[in-house]
């Protein structure tokens, strides 16, 4: 757990102190002294006698009193003789501010680790560096430098400062929010994401986090933190560098590695996290989200005053899968009683100038829809905060009772209300009175559709988060005995990737499937193998040394005799030694041909951010061209499994098509799951390729499997 002393010290060394008004060392003094800073601000610099009235000593161990956090606006170089002194004083936490460190390359890396280890050493936990800082707008503890921050209950965390100040202009101009912490992550050489989540899920006065996110360097943890936090408090989150060039610049601003953007995103989501698709979209959903309940039900009401708005908010909703439900009878019956003839009262509801005269008989429209069962929000969009302005004046009073009645519905019914107004850009009264109570506003009708969609995805995580893997492996807990031995011999031998056989055997240890490849090691014993299994067989050529067996000529197909099997199992062996003279050959495998089915792929692999993770998708130009795939952060659960499958849209091949049967979706998922289960047994593989995986009527067929070895 993050030490209270960090976020919430009571005093703060500012090392750098500066009589200079441009330099970080002077602004964050000022900005202390003139907020009323709660704590204690001391200034440190052998070169000044005083800064800003306050008394400068030499350096932090001078101090005559406990030091909670230090702020260090020095160069980079200077920061390990700091924290060394920092140390001798107790310090509990220090705000690096320079940059130069692991985000350059591997002179910068080398010195993050000397101030990492110098900090480990005295047990003094990091900030950044290369951070714009931090703030406690509770406690006015700010080491930013940024004034008249609007305070809240959001936390903001980023790895930018430019994102960060974006996130507090926006809140400080278009809404009564504000924030409780704000915090820049930097490089996360010390703390990490993950324990930022921890604290904050504890912390009181938050009620939702806002996270700007480049790389992580935990990023497991991070999951498994916020499978946690996300129960209790909404996580909004951003996180670029989705493109090959937004990778590059990601990582050579944080020292993180971008990662996978299907991996991350499905990771997210997985965990809870509501994932914001555009920058401008990231501060008004955690303002929905933090003062507005979640919907339960995934459906929505639209109450408008023009039906053009009404069309296109629910088009968009369409678009996110939020349902626009029909309305019950009373519902309608309550609705025709209180509005005009032209009016709609299907969903969306259109009043047809029924408020022009009273804007009050929204509030009331408003209270009719929140009180069907059918409807777990309602989105107004149109005039309202504009009648006082486009119709008489004294239609803004009845714009404030109205106001007033909304915000008090929320509270009583426990269902949630967002605004979309024409009008915000003149501030009246009314909309401001909306944000009083909660209720947020907004002048963009597809902003305001998409924070209606995050309370139905976060409501609906809500209730459905118990399905979901918790992103945690009980490492060996069904690895078997002869699992083990597969992988030893593998080792004992110097290998970096299991047969193919070794490979099949392995997932059919965890399918209970049986399990029939032989491994011939004359033609006399392909001749025999032929035999035994009756049918036609497929013989390829098993080397280490040999990874492309097609391409050696080592694979024959629809061998059907005793004859034919001896035959091709000496074209085999000579094709492969021409191919590769000193090639290692342990065999050639006999294997019964798959009978007819759809082909697909299932691979596994490791993310640099979130460990192992698995992919599917159907076979052929699917993967190869249209990238028609699924994946998931391992561990999976049954769920994840058949999410998974659906996903890709080419898996409808599975339920038939032009006559033919529908092929087995659960012996596919069935396979994930087992293919999710060997990952956590055994802590041996780097990559699985399972491809082809042909599946039929009834279960399956693994063709050829590959498995490479961790170094």
């Amino acid at each position: 757990m993050l030490n209270d002393r960090v976020l919430n010290a009571r005093s703060v060394a500012v090392v750098g102190a500066s009589r200079t008004t441009t330099k970080r060392g002077y602004q964050a003094i000022r900005v202390l002294l003139d907020e009323d800073y709660e704590g204690e601000v001391f200034a440190v610099n052998p070169r000044e006698e005083s800064v800003l009235g306050l008394k400068c000593y030499d350096k932090v161990s001078d101090i005559d009193a406990e030091v909670d956090i230090v702020l260090i606006t020095t160069p980079g170089h200077t920061v390990p003789s700091i924290l060394e002194d920092c140390g001798a004083k107790g310090v509990a936490g220090a705000v690096i501010i320079a940059g130069g460190f692991g985000e350059i390359g591997e002179e910068g890396r080398k010195l993050e680790n000397e101030v990492v280890e110098t900090a480990h050493k005295h047990n003094i936990r990091l900030i950044g560096p290369n951070t714009s800082g931090m703030m406690n707008l509770k406690t006015r503890l700010n080491l930013v430098g940024l004034k008249n921050a609007p305070v809240g209950n959001i936390a903001l965390l980023s790895q930018s400062g430019n994102m960060a100040l974006t996130m507090i202009t926006e809140a400080s101009i278009k809404s009564r929010s504000g924030f409780s912490y704000y915090v820049g992550v930097g490089n996360e050489a010390d703390i990490r994401f993950h324990e930022y989540l921890e604290f904050l899920e504890n912390d009181e006065q938050t009620k939702a986090i806002l996270i700007y996110v480049e790389g992580l360097r935990e990023g497991r943890f991070f999951l498994q933190q916020a499978y946690q936090t996300t129960r209790k408090k909404p996580v909004v989150l951003l996180k670029s560098g989705r493109s090959p060039t937004g990778a590059r610049s990601a990582g050579s601003h944080t020292g993180a590695l971008a990662g996978m953007s299907e991996v991350a995103l499905t990771a997210f989501r997985r965990a809870g996290i509501i994932v914001a698709e555009n920058s401008d979209e990231l501060f008004p959903i955690a303002e929905t989200l933090s003062s507005q309940p979640p919907i339960v039900n995934n459906s929505v009401a639209i109450l408008a005053d023009g039906g053009g708005h009404a069309t296109i908010a629910a088009d968009q909703f369409t678009d996110l899968g939020v349902k626009v439900p029909e309305l019950g009878e009373k519902t309608k019956e309550k609705l025709k009683a209180l509005l005009p003839e032209a009016a709609s009262v299907r969903n969306p509801v259109d009043v047809a100038g029924g408020a022009d005269h009273d804007p009050v008989v929204l509030a009331k429209c408003v209270k009719i829809l929140l009180r069907d069962h059918n409807v777990g929000a309602v989105l107004m969009v149109g005039l309202f905060g504009g009648y006082g302005i486009r119709f008489d004046q004294s239609l803004s009073f009845r714009e404030e009772d109205a106001a007033h009645r909304l915000g008090k519905l929320v509270k009583e019914t426990g269902k949630a209300v967002v605004v979309h107004s024409l009008y915000n850009y003149a501030k009246p009264h009314s909309l401001d009175l909306l944000r009083y109570y909660g209720i947020p506003v907004y002048d963009s009708l597809e902003i305001a559709c998409t924070c209606v969609g995050a309370l139905a995805r976060y409501g609906g995580y809500l209730r459905g988060y118990k399905a979901k893997a918790k992103f945690v492996f009980t490492k060996g807990a069904k690895a078997s005995t002869r699992g083990k031995e597969i992988f030893e011999k593998a080792r004992s031998e110097g290998r970096r990737a299991l047969y193919e056989h070794e490979a099949k055997e392995l997932i059919s240890l965890h399918t209970h499937a049986k399990f029939v490849d032989c491994l011939a090691h004359s033609a006399q014993e392909a001749a025999s193998m032929v035999e035994r299994f009756g049918s036609r067989v497929a013989m390829k050529i098993v080397s280490h040394d040999i990874l492309h067996k097609s391409e050696a000529g080592g694979v024959k197909l629809n061998i059907d005799s005793r004859e034919a099997a001896a035959a091709a199992y000496d074209e085999i062996m000579e094709r492969a030694h021409a191919y590769n003279p000193s090639a290692q050959i342990a065999g050639v495998l006999v294997t019964p041909m798959a009978s007819e089915g759809i082909e697909c792929i299932v691979g596994t692999k490791i993310d640099d951010q979130f460990g192992p993770v698995i992919m599917f998708g159907m076979g052929g130009i699917m993967v190869e061209v249209l990238k028609d795939v699924s994946f998931r952060v391992l561990p999976i659960s049954p769920y994840s499994a058949r999410r998974m499958v659906d996903e890709v849209k080419s898996s409808r091949l599975l339920d038939g098509f032009r006559g033919q049967p529908a092929k087995d979706r659960k012996a596919l998922q069935r396979l994930l799951l087992s293919v999710s289960e060997v990952i956590g047994s055994y802590n041996d593989i780097q990559e699985m390729d399972l491809n082809p995986v042909i599946i039929h009527d009834e279960g399956l067929t693994v063709a050829d499997a590959r498995i490479i070895l961790k170094a």
